[in-house]
């Protein structure tokens, strides 16, 4: 093969459908957090609710304590105690101002069982109870001052946590709605590239053949049988080009969804048939095609449709490459325990060692070689060893040949090989390889 340079697709802006997905995604990722905030909020309005009914109840078992058992000496944490016997009034010593609450002392002097109150003085808020306890009037007074701070703190934390959860919930329901579109990307992305793919494809083989019907047509009553023979000939050639066009459309479209079912393939057997499918061909074209078979059976778990394709790929691409008196050789062999490698080496144009990853690229496009120059066969053929688990690689100098390798899992032993059908079988006049129609 030849230096290839390779043409990269120009960036395009974002279609429609694209600019829909992502405003999809952005609707999702706003909802989930509004209602993760709503749930939150709730949330956090239940748990405040509940801690500030339990320091209410707290405060009121907190003055009935003190007016059960207390004195203004010894009275509970937070508690100021008010006495009243015998007309006069003690209170504990430091008592903030506005306490006791005498209007409750008159209340219960004046006969009510027992006054529970939350007043506020002095800008605290405090549960006072007032009850008799035998020949005396007792109030207990709880200061709230240390249950306001909890409950600030409590709210302080909640809207942190509501802060800090609100961002990570973004960040995490924009991760889940961009994981939930890449189906949908993928499915556009398919779709789109299918009708690049085929547009491009399609277009220059489709305008061959019609051009090449409208020379026939007109020249059909003066040409002689043999240079109609001839031109038939090249029709017949072009429509099996198509046909190859077609198929590696088909299974590049085919192969994300559905690669097919997997059974024990003998890679041999494949290979044995791509060269021997290329003999006329190969005649004609003044190359040698061989192929070098290992020992033994080389068997891989996958689809022989599509490993066929990728093997015919391959030795078209090299004879494409190769000028007339080269050789094309076909290898298989065990290099590893475990691993099946299929090697085609040409004595072709070559390419440079740094190209070698562009040559796998859609729509590469080189510029010495015969055959098709750009297409989807190499690219296909990445795309298919990549789905049995494998890989492809490329080595090649200018001017020294190049060399295809393919790297694929082998099956595991005991697992039974179908019968391969006969070369014959496989092929049809001319030489024509089984997977390509009208080919």
């Amino acid at each position: 093969m030849n230096a290839m340079p390779i043409r990269f697709p120009r960036r395009t802006a974002r279609s429609p459908e694209q600019r829909r997905l992502a405003a999809a995604q952005w609707t999702i990722t706003w909802r989930i957090s509004l209602v993760m905030s709503v749930i939150m909020l709730i949330v956090g309005g239940i748990v405040y609710t509940v801690v500030l009914f339990a320091q209410r109840a707290d405060a009121e078992r907190e003055t009935q304590w003190g007016i059960d058992h207390n004195t203004v000496e010894s009275p509970p944490v937070c508690v100021w105690m008010t006495v009243e016997r015998d007309g006069v009034v003690s209170s504990t010593p430091g008592t903030p101002a506005g306490l006791p609450v005498r209007s409750s002392l008159a209340a219960v002097r004046a006969g009510a069982p027992v006054v529970l109150e939350r007043v506020e003085r002095g800008g605290e808020q405090y549960t006072v109870r007032t009850a008799r306890r035998g020949p005396e009037l007792v109030q207990a007074a709880y200061g709230e001052r240390f249950q306001r701070a909890d409950r600030n703190h409590l709210l302080l934390a909640f809207a942190a946590a509501e802060a800090v959860g609100l961002l990570l919930v973004a960040v995490a329901s924009g991760m889940l709605a961009r994981r939930s579109m890449e189906p949908l990307s993928e499915a556009l992305d398919r779709q789109r590239r299918f009708v690049a793919d085929a547009s491009h494809e399609l277009r220059t083989p489709l305008t061959q053949l019609h051009t090449r019907a409208q020379l026939l047509a007109r020249r059909s009553g003066s040409e002689t049988p043999q240079q109609l023979a001839t031109d038939l000939q090249r029709l017949v050639t072009g429509t099996r080009q198509l046909g190859d066009v077609i198929d590696d459309l088909l299974l590049s479209a085919r192969l994300p969804q559905s690669p097919g079912s997997r059974d024990p393939v003998d890679l041999t057997a494949l290979a044995e048939e791509a060269v021997s499918a290329e003999d006329a061909r190969a005649q004609e074209m003044g190359l040698t095609v061989r192929l070098r078979p290992g020992r033994g059976r080389h068997v891989v778990v996958g689809t022989a449709p599509a490993l066929r394709r990728v093997i015919a790929a391959l030795v078209d691409n090299a004879m494409g490459h190769t000028p007339p008196g080269g050789e094309v050789t076909v290898s298989v062999d065990a290099p590893l325990p475990g691993l099946v490698s299929l090697s085609v080496r040409d004595t072709g144009v070559g390419f440079a060692p740094e190209e070698a990853a562009g040559l796998f690229e859609r729509f590469a496009r080189g510029s010495a070689g015969r055959g098709r120059r750009f297409g989807l066969g190499l690219a296909l053929a990445r795309e298919v060893v990549e789905s049995h688990g494998g890989r492809i690689t490329a080595d090649g100098r200018p001017g020294h040949g190049a060399l295809f390798t393919v790297e694929l899992p082998a099956a595991r032993t005991g697992e039974a090989v179908p019968r391969e059908r006969t070369i014959a079988s496989c092929l049809s006049v001319g030489g024509r390889r089984p997977d390509v129609p009208g080919g």
